[in-house]
C-alpha cells in the first residue's frame, strides 16, 4: 500500500517574498500569520515579504519565520485533500512536523522558536563557531577527518543529510583545519555554511538548557501522527519523551538519511515537502530514486500538486 510522508525544510531555506501569494489569498494563511506575529512579537509579514534578508536570516527571526510560512502551506495543503501517513522535519523543521502532528499549536510553536533562535545564537558568540558541508565524503572518511581535525579545537558531525553530504561543526579552526584537508580523506569538496553557530554539536549546550527550561513551561498535545525524531532516526515512542528529544536535538547530529530510508522501508513512496526551497526533495532523490517527489513553497507549486496527485 502506497504511503505518503510530508517532510518540512528547515533553517536555511527562507527567501524574501516567501509566503506573500498565501497571504494575500487566504484567509486561513493571514490567520495563521497574524496569529504567529502576536505569539513571537516579531512583525512576520513585514520580516517575510520584505525583509531585508539580514533581517530574515537573523536566527532568531529566521525561526519562526520559517514555521508560519511552513504552517499556512500545511493548512492549504490539508484543506486540498492531501493528508500525510508520516510526518518528518530537518532540525527547525521538526517543530513544523511536530505542530502537523497536533503537538504544537500556531502559537506555542512560533514562540517557541523564536526563543530557541535566540538561545542558539547566543550559546557561541559569532566568529568561534563555524559549519561547512563535505560533499562525496563516506561517513568513515568525515569522522576519521574530525579526528585529525580536532588538534585545533571541537569538530563534529552534525548532519548526514543524503549519500555524499555530511555536515560538520564546531571551533572554526578545527573547521577550517578539515577544510583545508578534505582531498586526503576522500572528501571532494567542503563549502563553508553560512551561519551563525555550530548548530547540533555539543557547542550549543548552552542552548539546550535554557531550551529544556522553556519546554517545561509548555503543555503538549497528543501526536495524532507518526512522527521520525531527528537524533535517532526513529518513530517518536513515548509522548513523554518530546521535550527530551527537542532538548537533545539542538547538540545532536540530525540524522536525516536515516530517517528518509527509515520511512521507504515502511512502505512511503511519496515524499512531500512543505516550506520555502525544495532541499529535502533533493536529499531524498539522492537517497531513492525511485520514489515520487513534490514540493510545495507557493500557490503555484500547491496548484501542481493538486493537479499532480490527481
Amino acid at each position: 500500500m502506497s504511503k505518503t510522508a510530508f517532510l518540512f525544510a528547515g533553517q536555511g531555506a527562507q527567501y524574501v517574498g516567501m509566503g506573500k501569494d498565501l497571504y494575500e489569498n487566504s484567509a486561513k494563511c493571514r490567520e495563521i500569520f497574524d496569529k504567529a506575529s502576536a505569539s513571537s512579537g516579531l512583525d512576520l509579514k513585514k520580516i517575510c515579504f520584505e525583509g531585508p534578508a539580514e533581517d530574515l536570516n537573523t536566527t532568531e527571526n529566521t525561526q519562526p519565520a520559517v514555521v508560519t510560512v511552513t504552517l499556512a502551506l500545511l493548512e492549504l495543503v490539508k484543506e486540498a485533500g492531501i493528508k500525510p501517513d508520516v510526518v518528518a522535519g530537518l532540525s527547525l523543521g521538526e517543530y513544523s512536523a511536530l505542530t502537523a502532528a497536533g503537538v504544537f499549536d500556531v502559537e506555542t510553536v512560533t514562540a517557541l522558536v523564536r526563543k530557541r533562535g535566540r538561545y542558539m545564537q547566543e550559546a557561541v558568540p559569532v566568529g568561534v563557531g563555524k559549519m561547512a558541508a563535505l560533499l562525496g565524503g563516506k561517513p568513515e572518511n568525515v569522522e576519521a577527518l574530525c579526528k585529525e581535525a580536532s588538534s585545533e579545537g571541537y569538530i563534529a558531525a552534525a548532519n548526514f543529510n543524503c549519500p555524499g553530504q555530511i555536515v560538520v561543526g564546531g571551533e572554526a579552526a578545527a573547521v577550517d583545519k578539515a577544510m583545508s584537508m578534505t582531498k586526503e580523506f576522500g572528501i571532494l569538496k567542503a563549502v563553508s555554511l553560512p551561519v551563525s553557530a555550530p548548530f547540533h554539536t555539543k557547542m550549543l549546550e548552552p542552548a539546550s538548557v535554557k531550551l529544556a527550561a522553556e519546554l517545561e513551561n509548555i503543555s503538549l498535545g497528543k501526536p495524532q501522527l507518526p512522527v521520525i525524531c531527528n537524533i535517532n532516526g526513529d518513530y517518536l515512542r513515548e509522548d513523554a519523551d518530546i521535550k527530551d528529544i527537542l532538548r537533545k536535538q539542538v547538540m545532536n547530529s540530525v540524522l536525516w538519511e536515516q530517517t528518509v530510508r527509515k520511512m521507504i522501508e515502511d512502505g512511503v513512496d511519496t515524499f512531500i515537502e512543505i516550506g520555502p526551497g525544495a532541499t529535502l526533495t533533493g536529499f531524498v532523490k539522492k537517497i531513492d530514486r525511485t520514489v515520487s517527489t513534490y514540493h510545495v513553497e507557493n500557490l503555484e507549486t500547491l496548484e501542481q500538486l493538486k493537479e499532480q496527485l490527481g
